[in-house]
């Protein structure tokens, strides 16, 4: 397939603009040299809207959506420190919506710095009604949770419109990142020149949209997911699953397959949100060589992923790898009490 005809394929979705496009690809000279590779960051970090973020791409497909059905109410599930809801319930507040996040208890840390800083007090800022969800891992309770919600709106004059979070549902979101397959490729005019991506994969919308937009056009650069979330095996086949859902929402022809999915979980212990120290290490070398900031949760244990992939020879010294920057910054602040009982106990440089 080419460009045009899988651009033409995503017109038919509604989309309304909300991020700053297309997101610079920068050059990572002295962070590549400390892990044998010529390394470059696709800077999602930098998509604008309320601290940015890999959620831009996905909730301008959603609000399109929302838009269409003229809703005039958004509700949206995620962990205390989600990105996710944050960046949504600035998409609200740009566009004019009533917003309802939901989140969920994922994390087991209760500190001062995770419940009321970070992207918990974003969303204060914002105006979004917050609601608590007991569990961590019950996406589909959590999902009917919010249909409750939407129907209490209902019932005041309300057009809600729920984002959903579980899997079942068509993957709205994830166009943005068959989108962003192909600005990347408009940016560089072709991937020749790039011998890996590294990306994180969480609920793998972002994972498998990009690897169906790059695979769509006939793309075979590997792909590695991160897991922040889920072992690699289950990972994988969600993303197996969220591939083929996205290619039958685009009417596209099936390209990606199964031995396209890597992921890798090595770097996820003792699980979701929960700092480990090979992140640990990531966030400080991507910041102490680049200046460049990774939170703790998704974009620094995919740097993590990556230096483990360097170490272990997966990815060969010298490749040429584009790393994918998901953003999350403000998350960094939600955990500034753990970051802080770390650097604190550092032994100072001689």
């Amino acid at each position: 397939m080419t460009r045009d005809e899988l651009s033409d394929l995503l017109k038919v979705f509604p989309k309304t603009p909300l991020g700053h496009f297309p997101t610079p690809i920068d050059a990572m000279p002295r962070l590549g040299e400390k892990l044998g590779l010529e390394l470059s960051v696709k800077r999602d970090d930098a998509t604008g809207l309320a601290f940015g973020g890999n959620k831009v791409r996905q909730l301008e497909y959603y609000f399109g959506k929302a838009l269409e059905q003229k809703a005039d109410s958004v509700l949206i599930t995620g962990a205390v420190q989600s990105n996710y809801v944050r960046t949504a319930a600035a998409a609200a507040a740009k566009l004019g919506f009533r917003c309802h996040v939901q989140l969920e208890d994922r994390v087991p840390l209760y500190d001062e710095s995770y419940t009321n800083s970070g992207n918990t007090l974003l969303n204060k800022l914002l105006g979004a009604i917050v609601h608590t969800y007991p569990e961590g891992e019950d996406e589909e309770g959590a999902d009917a949770r919010l249909h409750e919600i939407a129907e209490q709106d209902r019932q005041q004059g309300f057009n809600p419109y729920v984002i959903p979070l579980g899997p079942g549902n068509p993957p709205t979101g994830a166009l943005g990142y068959v989108s962003c397959a192909l600005e990347l490729v408009e940016q560089l005019g072709s991937l020749d020149e790039i011998d890996a991506i590294v990306v994180p994969s969480g609920s793998g919308m972002t994972h498998g949209g990009f690897l169906v937009g790059l695979r769509a056009m006939g793309i075979k650069t590997p792909v590695y997911g991160i897991c922040v979330r889920r072992g690699a095996d289950v990972q994988a086949e969600r993303i197996v699953t969220n591939c083929q859902n996205i290619e039958e929402l685009l009417g596209a022809p099936s390209a990606v397959q199964v031995n396209d999915v890597n992921t890798l979980d090595a770097v996820l212990s003792p699980g979701y949100g929960q700092l480990n120290e090979a992140t640990y290490e990531a966030v400080l070398m991507a910041a102490r060589t680049e200046g460049l900031m990774l939170d703790t949760v998704y974009s620094g244990r995919a740097l993590a992923g990556l230096v483990h992939l360097a170490k272990q020879g997966v990815i060969a010294p010298g490749s040429r790898v584009l790393f994918l920057h998901t953003g999350g910054t403000p998350a960094l602040f939600g955990y500034s009490e753990v970051l802080n009982n770390q650097l604190n106990n550092e032994t100072p440089a001689e």
